[in-house]
């Protein structure tokens, strides 16, 4: 959990930053210095947040200052690490990808995080949508089905830092039950429909942002709203394309 007072917070931070210096010194990307992967960063940051004709881009200065502090380039393969601040998914390997920036930024920007949401993230991949959260919200729950990412998942954030992170491996369609409610919950892979479980463990007055339509198909990013009555409001943002909905057979 996020600890809440300022001088515990800076601290904190402080320790976040020196451990992600640890981690950026580790890291084995020959050709390319952490003052170059900074540039790029920023460089990328500014092309995701320009306003694009008929494409939401106008986004909270908090989510992009999010996307700016997280290092991108650490949560990718090696040989991958060269094209991580391009605009567009990467394979992390076991047939995953971690998402195109712009779409990280528009699905944290829907969810309209607060400083204290318990966020759950459906889907962890390398766990680069997770630290984005992180950022910005009290605590991430996130659950990944492939047991591999999972692992390597949760020991990369540990490396970085994020204490307000609990990684999971299972069935995203089941949600997280004993964490329940959540003010807001990310689906990062494509759904058939929206899963009946993750709509109870969502709080009244809480959003969900999912990918919904057929596998290996067109998709729609979805946001949906649970109104304070209960009831469903959902409308369609983009169209996108994202890896299928896995669960347990």
């Amino acid at each position: 959990m996020r600890i809440s007072s300022g001088y515990r917070e800076h601290n904190t931070g402080a320790m976040r930053i020196l451990l992600l210096a640890a981690a950026l010194a580790a890291s084995d990307a020959p050709g390319a210095t952490d003052a170059e992967f900074d540039a790029r960063r920023r460089a990328m940051v500014d092309e995701i947040t320009a306003e694009r004709p008929g494409l939401p881009g106008r986004f909270d200065p908090r989510v992009k200052d999010a996307i700016a502090r997280v290092p991108r380039h650490l949560f990718v393969p090696p040989a991958q690490r060269p094209y991580a601040y391009e605009n567009r998914p990467l394979p992390i390997g076991h047939e995953q990808t971690i998402s195109q920036p712009y779409i990280v930024a528009l699905m944290t920007d829907l969810l309209k995080p607060g400083k204290q949401d318990r966020v759950l993230e459906i889907g962890t991949g390398s766990g680069y949508q997770a630290a984005v959260l992180a950022e910005l919200v009290g605590s991430v729950y996130t659950i990944e089905i492939v047991e591999p990412l999972a692992v390597e998942a949760r020991a990369r954030l540990g490396r970085l830092g994020y204490r307000n992170v609990e990684v999971r491996t299972g069935d995203g369609y089941k949600g997280w039950e004993e964490r329940a409610p959540f003010d807001a919950i990310m689906v990062t892979a494509g759904a058939d429909e929206v899963p009946p479980l993750l709509l109870q463990q969502l709080k009244p007055g809480g959003r969900m942002v999912i990918p919904v339509g057929p596998a290996e198909s067109l998709q729609y990013l979805t946001l949906i709203e649970k109104l304070a009555d209960g009831s469903i409001r959902s409308r369609r943002i983009v169209p996108v394309r994202f890896v299928p909905f896995t669960r347990e057979r």
